[in-house]
């Protein structure tokens, strides 16, 4: 998956029996600490992907 602009940060698979939670949970915790993190379904890997804005991409926009 290619997301402009974003950074995979960790990828949890869809199978999972709490689903998307591990996903959410890691956000969370990066949130905690300063970053921006949310969370994607990938679906051609059946995976939740824990993403963030790429900073360098961000500073371009601006």
């Amino acid at each position: 998956m290619a997301v402009r602009g974003t950074k995979v940060l960790d990828s949890f698979p869809a199978g999972d029996p709490y689903g998307s939670w591990p996903a959410e949970e890691y956000a969370a915790r990066c949130r905690e600490r300063g970053q921006r993190a949310t969370v994607v379904m990938d679906l051609d890997r059946d995976a939740f992907l824990v993403v963030a804005p790429d900073t360098d991409v961000v500073r371009q926009a601006a």
